[in-house]
């Protein structure tokens, strides 16, 4: 699906002039952010460090509030919705999951138990996910410290995907796998994406992968949304150069 086909439908997720204060001074870390998420869209955040990626994918979850500005799911004001449900349909999968001292096994069919999903369908979903996403079985007796950075990713995407969310938000998920595991994941999600089974927007700065993933790209620079692209139509050479150049300047002025 391509991003001309998905401007015909009706938006899933709806920003419109969404501005987010910094937490001490005066500055604004996203200023007047508007933008459409349409069903199926591979939209990924690109932008220099300090650009507002992530605290944009924390708006979306509602881990944090905007200053200014409304966010609609389906139409519904956020605020008007209750946290809990709405992070079952808008889930964030962070750089770094956390398994809480569980094993794997049961850090994934975990979020299903709170649900109240029975046991049979938990473990349907468990062995639906690991099959998909090549998951080795012998990882399921595991704890977090017997896992590389790697390994909880995939664990973090694996159980993330059982919960099969209308928006799976991702923070750098495949920063800590090898080129073959985070192209073969990237395939799965954009065949769920395809699929009409989910909605990805991702934030990535190995933009190869973005390239290859992507059916959307929104540029982030200094908290302000400066592109919202087809990824077909995308010059992508000229957008690794504007990054480095980008990343170059934020790295002097930290020094």
């Amino acid at each position: 699906m391509n991003y001309e086909d998905t401007k015909a439908q009706k938006n899933l997720l709806r920003l419109e002039r969404v501005s987010l204060a910094a937490p001490v001074g005066s500055q604004y870390l996203l200023k007047e952010i508007s933008f459409e998420v349409f069903p199926g869209d591979r939209l990924c955040l690109i932008g220099p460090s300090g650009a507002g990626k992530t605290s944009l994918l924390r708006l979306l979850n509602r881990l944090l509030e905007p200053t200014a500005g409304t966010i609609y799911l389906e139409n519904q004001d956020y605020r008007k919705l209750p946290v809990i449900p709405l992070r079952r349909q808008v889930m964030l999968v962070s750089q770094e999951p956390k398994l809480l001292g569980m094993t794997v096994r049961d850090a994934l069919a975990y979020p299903l138990v709170l649900q109240g999903v029975t046991k049979q369908v938990i473990q349907q979903q468990l062995l639906k996910w690991i099959e998909q996403l090549h998951l080795p079985e012998d990882w399921l007796g595991r704890t977090e410290v017997q896992l590389s950075q790697g390994q909880r990713q995939l664990v973090g995407i694996v159980r993330a995907l059982m919960i099969e969310p209308k928006i799976l938000l991702f923070d750098e998920p495949t920063s800590a796998l090898d080129a073959g595991r985070a192209a073969y994941v990237l395939q799965v999600l954009t065949q769920l994406c395809n699929e009409g089974k989910t909605t990805v927007v991702m934030v990535n700065h190995q933009l190869d992968l973005a390239q290859m993933f992507c059916n959307r790209v929104l540029y982030l620079q200094d908290g302000q949304l400066l592109e919202d692209v087809s990824a077909t139509q995308l010059d992508w050479a000229n957008l690794r150069d504007r990054f480095i150049q980008a990343e170059a300047q934020a790295a002097q002025d930290w020094g």
